[in-house]
């Protein structure tokens, strides 16, 4: 009850603060500029990363126990004068109460200059990822599995808080890139494959964020940091970083909605794409930075660089003959920040250098400091530079645990289930293997308490492996773990060896059932890059050889892209996504083995069959149809192993005939769609209702093969039925023509919610 008091006295309290601090705060962004010489300008455009300035403050080696270099901290922040400091040291969480001691010092320097205090920016990717004792929630790839916005935004709310429980106010998330190639090794950090589903999770993630008058002057708030625009996740190679060719058509038909979602949400701040779009990196890119952003989105917020990104665009890119030339492109493009992370000096040097010579404007430097600024005030970090843990009682909490179990139990996703044999039942002798099992690495994924995950077992102690949790729900003595394959945790991800393969296979003949745990180790970014999407050789060579026993085999996969598994998938009698479920993974796992909880999850993307046989849901039909009449056979196979939105439960549900509430839309209208839901089972369970549309026809453009127009989750006892009803409007049907225009052409369109359809037209 107490804490329940403390949580709402914040936020009346933030919120008194939040209305107090944007009163007025244009005059005072405007007084303090004027102020300000240019070379204090240009330091508010610079962020570093905090190891510059810790002890044996270089790039690969720093100081246990970090410490401040107060020499490097008053150059970098009274000498330079620098805007923002980011990451964490030596790449390793820290306690609230180290954060506290190190972003206060870190203020109580900057804030000698003007009174103008620093912003801390953190990776906060699905829970505060480098603080020790944070709750750590499935990664942002199971939460729109679950198809609860609530559990998004609640998600979201707690990681604000306790990032500010860091002392941070800055997080740098969502990722709202469109998550459409499995190849990519960042494809688990989105949302998915379809671009509603992005949009919808992704402004309740910015709301839970930042709040849902975006108040992030409120104490338990923070800035969010949408991210990477634009077009990020789907180059060619699909390797990290590399180059995308990318039409307008398709740059606004499914790549912007997220992002304009999110901008019409209120988000504070946007962080670039890495990459480069037909030929032009994304950060010299005028038209997408200041065309398309800044004036025809209208977004007032902070534009900020990702990881070095000014300096690739001579280094990496070719664009820039030299350092000066890649920071006028990057500034005049329409950066308002450069994540420079270690080398600052030239960054700073350079721009007054560039203003000076005329070759980069002050009204441009003015604009960028204008936001910067006006971000600071309505962090309210003029008048509190930093947040005391003290002051947060529920960091960690028991509520905050059970959240992030509920939000992994709702993602989980329950792809085939061959003759029942899930869930398991109780004295069930059971096999666990597979590298997978004992590891909270591979449940978490990278981005938490490291960069790429690799320190987690040393921070996560505290909580379940799947292997723990299925002793603990089935008893020790039924259950028997050989691990088969392991991973080599100090190598590459995908490193791996036999660990006791032979002796798995011989264990299988003293159970009934295997629970196979195949997928991936942690990774993020280039380090994440494959060459082949099928599942490793040995995880395939263990899968085959437990298949060869007969005994049922529960696939349990842990990844954080879909691996093809189609070798090995016929002779497994089920199969369970679980993504990257986080800290209670394991826990939830279990559940649903054991039937105490009902899957509910449904994929976020289409899982391939094959590796050059790459869709997403929304193909063309010309992706998709049957062997051509003649001599040629132009047969289109479309044959993922499971759809977009596959999901299985333990009860069933009916569908009733789809009610409209007209047959004829028509300009300023809207249809209203409803559809009777009934679990027909004898379990209580969650359904995900999917509304879809289907273009019949187009004009020049041929339309998707249908696309997710609306969805809601309802819970059903046996026997009950609920009303789900979906408003469409003709907005909502629309497309992108060749030349990006918007546009929703008369004609016949057709609606699926489950196994019903019905036909309507629209008329202008």
């Amino acid at each position: 009850m107490y804490k329940k008091f403390n949580f709402c006295l914040l936020l009346f309290l933030g919120g008194s603060l939040s209305l107090q601090a944007q009163q007025n705060t244009s005059t005072k962004v405007e007084a303090l500029i004027g102020k300000m010489t240019l070379e204090e300008k240009v330091g508010q455009m610079a962020q570093i990363t905090l190891d510059v300035i810790g002890k044996g403050n270089d790039r690969f080696t720093s100081a246990e126990p970090f410490s401040l270099d107060k020499q490097a901290m008053e150059k970098a922040l009274l000498k330079y004068k620098l805007g923002s400091v980011l990451n964490t040291s030596n790449n390793r969480a820290r306690t609230p109460a180290v954060w506290f001691d190190i972003i206060s010092q870190i203020q109580k320097t900057a804030m000698k200059n003007k009174g103008i205090p620093v912003i801390y920016g953190i990776d906060a990717i699905h829970g505060e990822t480098y603080t020790a004792g944070a709750t750590m929630f499935p990664q942002q790839i199971g939460q729109p599995a679950s198809f609860n916005r609530q559990l998004v935004h609640r998600a979201a709310e707690i990681t604000a808080y306790e990032t500010r429980a860091s002392s941070i106010p800055w997080a740098f998330s969502p990722l709202l890139d469109l998550g459409a190639d499995p190849r990519f090794p960042r494809q688990w950090e989105s949302f998915g494959e379809d671009p509603y589903l992005i949009a919808q999770m992704g402004v309740q993630a910015v709301k839970g964020l930042e709040g849902e008058h975006n108040d992030v002057g409120n104490p338990i708030r923070v800035a969010s940091s949408v991210k990477h625009f634009l077009g990020y996740q789907v180059p060619i190679s699909g390797k990290d970083r590399t180059p995308a060719f990318i039409s307008d058509q398709a740059l606004r038909e499914y790549h912007l909605p997220p992002f304009k979602a999110a901008i019409d949400a209120g988000a504070k701040t946007i962080m670039v794409n890495s990459g480069l779009i037909n030929g032009v990196p994304v950060h010299a890119n005028p038209k997408i930075l200041t065309d398309l952003l800044k004036k025809e989105l209208g977004f007032k917020g902070l534009v900020v660089t990702d990881w070095g990104d000014i300096e690739n665009l001579y280094q990496r890119d070719r664009v820039a003959k030299d350092n000066k030339e890649a920071v006028m492109i990057a500034i005049n493009a329409g950066i308002d920040m450069s994540m420079v992370a270690y080398n600052y000096e030239p960054f700073c040097d350079d721009l007054v250098a560039l203003v000076k010579e005329g070759k980069v404007s002050m009204e441009r430097i003015d604009d960028a400091v204008r936001r910067i600024l006006t971000l600071k005030f309505e962090l309210n970090l003029f008048e509190k530079p930093v947040t005391n843990p003290k002051d947060y009682p529920e960091f960690g909490s028991k509520a905050f645990e059970d959240a992030a179990y509920q939000a992994a139990a709702e993602s989980l996703t329950l792809l085939k289930n061959k003759d029942q044999v899930l869930p398991l039942k109780a004295g069930t002798k059971i096999l666990v293997t597979g590298p997978n099992a004992n590891s909270m690495r591979t449940l978490n994924g990278a981005w938490t308490y490291s960069w790429q995950g690799e320190k987690v077992e040393e921070f996560a102690t505290a909580y379940h492996t799947i292997l723990k949790a299925m002793q603990d729900k089935a008893g020790k003595e039924n259950v028997t773990y050989v691990p088969g394959v392991s991973y080599k945790m100090d190598g590459k991800y995908f490193e791996e060896y036999e660990d006791q393969l032979d002796a798995a296979v011989a264990a299988a003949a003293n159970v009934d059932v295997i629970v196979l745990c195949l997928g991936e180790n942690s990774y993020t970014e280039t380090p994440g890059n494959l060459s082949d999407l099928y599942i490793s050789e040995l995880q395939t060579k263990l899968a085959t050889r437990l298949a060869a026993t007969g005994k049922k085999i529960v696939l349990v996969l842990n990844e954080g892209r879909p691996r093809v598994i189609s070798k090995f998938e016929p002779q497994m009698a089920a199969v369970l996504q679980t993504y990257l479920p986080g800290n209670f993974g394991g826990i939830a796992i279990a559940d649903v083995l054991f039937g105490k909880v009902n899957p509910s999850g449904r994929l976020p993307y289409t899982y391939p069959q094959f590796p050059n046989a790459l869709f997403t849901y929304y193909h063309k039909p010309s992706e998709s149809r049957s062997t051509t009449e003649g001599v040629y056979n132009y047969d289109a196979d479309y044959n993922p192993q499971y759809v977009f939105g596959q999901g299985m439960s333990y009860t069933t549900f009916a569908y009733s005939p789809i009610k409209l509430s007209s047959e004829v839309l028509k300009a300023n209208e809207k249809l209203t769609v409803s559809v009777e839901v009934t679990n027909t089972g004898k379990v209580a369970g969650k359904e995900s209702v999917l509304l879809f549309s289907s273009d019949l026809v187009a004009t020049l453009i041929s339309p998707d093969a249908k696309r997710l127009r609306g969805f809601d989750k309802i819970e059903l006892q046996p026997g009950e039925t609920k009303t789900v009803i979906f408003q469409l409007s003709p907005q909502d049907l629309s497309f992108a023509q060749a030349d990006g225009k918007i546009i929703t052409e008369a004609g016949e369109f057709s609606l699926q919610i489950g196994n019903q359809k019905v036909n309507f037209n629209y008329v202008p």
